[in-house]
């Protein structure tokens, strides 16, 4: 098991996905898994922001 990638982290690497597909940079089976990490990665980035929103709305109503 990865460790757990940092949000910056995960925004980087999926900046990098991006980049490369935009400069067509990747062959099909690449693009193929890719595709699949930067779902990983927005899914990951997503699930960081809402608990950290949670955590603060947490400390504001205590």
């Amino acid at each position: 098991m990865e460790k757990e990638l940092k949000y910056e982290a995960a925004i980087a690497e999926l900046q990098s996905i991006l980049h490369k597909m935009e400069n067509d940079e990747l062959d099909i089976d690449l693009m193929a898994e890719q595709l699949k990490r930067a779902q990983q990665l927005i899914k990951l980035c997503k699930d960081k922001l809402t608990k950290t929103d949670a955590e603060i709305k947490k400390i504001l109503t205590e």
